[in-house]
């Protein structure tokens, strides 16, 4: 039995930043009865992208280990939006966006969890149910200085930066939602420490086993600086092609290569370090170890299928040439001509933010038919067969 535990809790605690408390992550294994495994989610975004299947693929191990999943979509907190990690207030959402975001966040979570197994909640459920009597019995349960106390709210202080009033109920109200569901685990990214914490405070005000926190490193994005968010126009969404999913992983930083094996396909670490000596040796290319973590992220959050076909249409259109085989996209009479720069890719499907775009020109990734284009104000004469590059990696013809 106690070897059993040792060997479930190595696999759960691997890459995580922190389990804590260890001990009692220990203890809570040890009962040998299935946990109450809770992750939460906000749908503040249609989409989700490679950087929250980190936390997913966690949950995943935990359910085929027989413990019980509560994925938590905070239909009821993302009216408030996380202050984690953000230098601005966010803007609320309405109510029908929070609905057709969390339909969308159901249908992609299916892609890495057994959906027939997971218990799906909504915080509004009981937290639209507190009467202001009971909110401000929560709210009695922490103090000012706790929660000003976080970083996000401490750079903001020092930025001159506004802070609603309603973000400092934010982590208080995630806390609860560990409280009513009695949540053994709590996952979250580990710019959750905060909020996580904030759960295992309460359940002991009330009463309860505290939750053990455990905290997954955050994914950087396409530029390799940043954490991959869909605001800043570095992230690979669950619902693009999968042979623009395999383009923009090809696209990544040799160096950010290294990261992308470990946390999204779970290499070991002893392998990686041996081929970071054969690359180094001069006895294995990059390119090679990059398409293999291109087929394998989009054979397992795709298919094996798509992975296959999207890997010949990258060796055709960039190691043969063979633009026959780059995303046709239709223009007609009603799109503009000449166009702005902007509009142009986000016709093609190149973007979905302007912010995008930007990053894109000054970085001098466009190409016009072998032109740079690097003027974020230009206007574009197209026509049909013009071939337009992306980045390193997407190549779209008009048609």
């Amino acid at each position: 039995m106690a070897e059993s535990v040792d060997l479930d809790a190595s696999l759960l605690a691997k890459n995580c930043e922190l389990v804590l408390p260890e001990d009692d992550f220990l203890k809570k294994l040890s009962k040998g009865k299935p946990l109450r495994i809770k992750l939460g989610m906000d749908p503040t975004a249609p989409d989700l992208h490679l950087g929250h299947t980190i936390v997913l693929s966690k949950l995943k191990q935990f359910q085929d280990l027989g413990h019980e999943i509560i994925f938590i979509i905070g239909d009821f907190t993302a009216r408030i939006g996380d202050p984690s990690q953000r230098s601005k207030t966010r803007p609320q959402l309405s109510l029908e966006q929070i609905k057709q975001n969390a339909k969308s966040y159901f249908e992609q979570v299916g892609r890495i969890l057994d959906v027939e197994k997971i218990s799906v909640r909504y915080n509004s459920e009981w937290l639209a149910k507190l009467s202001l009597e009971d909110f401000l019995q929560v709210a009695g349960k922490v103090t000012l200085a706790r929660i000003i106390e976080r970083d996000d709210f401490q750079k903001r202080l020092v930025g001159n930066q506004p802070i609603g009033f309603h973000e400092l109920f934010y982590p208080l109200l995630q806390g609860y939602d560990s409280v009513v569901l009695k949540a053994d685990i709590e996952l979250g990214g580990t710019d959750q420490t905060f909020n996580l914490l904030m759960g295992r405070h309460l359940q002991e005000d009330y009463e309860q086993e505290a939750q053990v926190i455990m905290t997954m490193p955050i994914l950087e994005g396409l530029d390799g600086v940043k954490k991959m968010s869909k605001s800043l126009g570095n992230y690979i969404g669950l619902i693009e092609p999968p042979d623009e999913a395999y383009g923009k992983l090809m696209s990544v930083s040799d160096e950010l290569m290294w990261r992308y094996h470990k946390l999204l396909l779970d290499k070991p670490e002893e392998e990686l370090k041996g081929l970071r000596r054969q690359v180094k040796a001069g006895k294995v290319h990059p390119m090679v170890l990059k398409k293999e973590m291109a087929f394998g992220v989009v054979k397992k959050f795709w298919s094996e299928a798509e992975a296959v076909e999207a890997q010949k249409k990258f060796e055709a259109l960039f190691q043969k040439r063979d633009y026959s085989q780059a995303k046709e996209v239709s223009f007609s009479e009603s799109h503009d001509n000449p166009i702005w720069i902007v509009e142009l890719l986000r016709n093609l499907g190149a973007i979905r933010a302007s912010s995008e775009a930007k990053r894109l020109l000054v970085a001098k990734a466009i190409e016009i038919d072998g032109i740079v284009v690097d003027d974020f104000k230009a206007n574009v004469s197209w026509k049909p067969g013009m071939v337009v590059k992306v980045g390193k990696h997407r190549i779209y013809k008009i048609k």
